[in-house]
């Protein structure tokens, strides 16, 4: 084979890839992105053939979508809701990766199967499965405590509850896959100079750990940021959640109820700046920490 027909087998084998980067992800954007600089204009009382059109309006929707108050409002109440989640199921994550890779931890293998086994169950499933605890009339927990699980004051604690629940175990199994690939003799090592095992896990296994913590960070930040299954599956079960309780609900809001295809475009597109920009920031300031970058 001549070398020109050599150098075709690399894009030959990317092929599929770019095809389906182009048709699902980069056609999509480009899609979202022309909808967002276009507006229906309605002449007259909206009847009759060419009474509708679309129009180019630049960054009009950008404008509205950014001096909404309902979208902050749905920012800071996904801020609130994040912090818990963030600090709780990361935090259980690596207490339980810890202590299955303890060299005292007895039937670890059952315990890292019950512990990702809620990953396991769709998100839906999942919340409708907790709503139906939540709900007064067939909650046993009510019997035991008397707390409305879905009252105004309770209701972003009971979503937060669903998102620990079933996020713990896959942050935990990456943080424990991390701690088995280290070398056992940095453990001993540890060991015979008198160090404990708390002393191992807080000055040995935890800085190791650190790129890892990092991470599941990120990604726990993207996905809280995108928050929607747990408000919309509770929604119908209570009315303290509205419509546009996060900025993803609020896209879903304009685009299928209200109808308004391009607003909601123009806000998706905020919403994913947003994204980049705190994920981004976020790496940047842990950066030097996590992986000795300046």
């Amino acid at each position: 084979m001549n070398k020109s027909g050599r150098g075709a087998w690399p894009y030959l084998f990317l092929t599929p890839a770019i095809v389906l980067f182009t048709l699902f992800l980069a056609v999509p954007i480009g899609y979202t992105v022309w909808l967002a600089t276009r507006r229906t204009k309605v002449s007259g009382l909206g009847l009759g053939r060419g009474a509708r059109k679309e129009v180019f309006v630049g960054f009009d929707n950008f404008s509205a979508a950014l001096s909404d108050p309902e979208l902050w409002h749905g920012w800071l109440r996904v801020l609130g809701y994040g912090t818990l989640v963030l600090v709780v199921m990361l935090g259980l994550a690596l207490l339980f990766a810890l202590l299955l890779d303890s060299a005292r931890a007895r039937l670890a293998r059952f315990s890292r199967i019950a512990i990702f086994l809620p990953y396991a169950v769709p998100g839906v499933a999942a919340t409708l499965l907790w709503g139906f605890l939540y709900l007064p009339s067939l909650s046993p927990i009510r019997d035991v405590l008397d707390v409305d699980f879905l009252g105004a004051s309770t209701v972003t604690y009971s979503m937060a509850n669903v998102a620990v629940w079933g996020g713990t175990g896959f942050n935990m199994l990456v943080l424990y896959t991390t701690l088995r690939a280290i070398p056992r003799d940095l453990y001993e090592a540890a060991r015979l100079d008198g160090a404990s095992e708390l002393q191992v896990a807080l000055r040995v296994k935890i800085p190791i750990l650190t790129p890892a913590i990092i991470l599941t960070t990120v990604f726990s930040i993207i996905a809280t940021i995108q928050v929607f299954t747990e408000p919309t599956t509770l929604r119908p079960l209570t009315n303290t959640i509205s419509s546009t309780w996060s900025p993803l609900m609020k896209v879903y809001r304009d685009a299928f109820v209200t109808g308004d295809l391009y607003s909601a475009a123009a806000t998706s597109i905020v919403i994913a700046a947003i994204s980049l920009v705190l994920s981004f920031g976020f790496l940047r300031v842990v950066r030097g920490r996590a992986f000795g970058e300046g």
